[in-house]
């Protein structure tokens, strides 16, 4: 096939892109075993699920530090921190987004949680949150927002797909309820 235009480049492109998402995207579902994770956090420093273990986890994915839906869903999780903590959990976020985009987001906002920067993104598609987008009509590649509950343990109890920004958290603590 000879490519003659970027619409043609962009259509290879794309779905050399679902083919590969195809080939490695995660089929976790709920009651497995959460992928471990080696990353980067804020710092620079090495962040591993094996160290919360015995803890319950937030692991959280969103698109992109300072965006308005992102913005919200880390408030909420902030101001609800201490819940969270009484629970027995500890929250982590993961997106693209650089070390230092991830320093300055969680400066801006006053977070206490750490925020993996997974520029390779391995481990948003260890978790099934790198796939196949559409906005108005345009299909592209990007984070799937998506969270994880994760026991002691270290097994997937909860998938929120359908994640209410502005009241993330009192959604997880509803389906912790279930």
């Amino acid at each position: 096939m000879l490519i003659k235009t970027q619409a043609q480049l962009q259509a290879v492109y794309l779905n050399l892109c679902t083919f590969i998402l195809y080939f490695t995207m995660s089929d976790l579902k709920e009651g497995d075993l959460a992928p471990a994770i080696k990353a980067s956090d804020e710092n620079g420093e090495i962040i591993t699920l094996e160290e919360y273990r015995g803890k319950k986890v937030v692991l959280y994915f969103y698109p992109r530090d300072n965006t308005p839906g992102c913005t919200a869903e880390a408030c909420d999780l902030r101001d609800n921190y201490s819940q969270f903590i009484e629970k027995g959990f500890e929250i982590i976020g993961v997106s693209a987004d650089s070390e230092k985009s991830h320093l300055n987001f969680k400066s801006k906002l006053q977070l206490p949680f750490r925020l993996i920067s997974d520029a390779d993104k391995k481990v948003l598609q260890d978790y099934g949150a790198w796939g196949e987008k559409n906005m108005y009509g345009k299909k592209y590649m990007g984070i799937l927002r998506k969270t994880f509950i994760i026991n002691e343990e270290g097994y997937v109890e909860k998938i929120i797909t359908k994640v209410k920004t502005k009241e993330h958290s009192k959604q997880i603590f509803a389906e912790l309820s279930h």
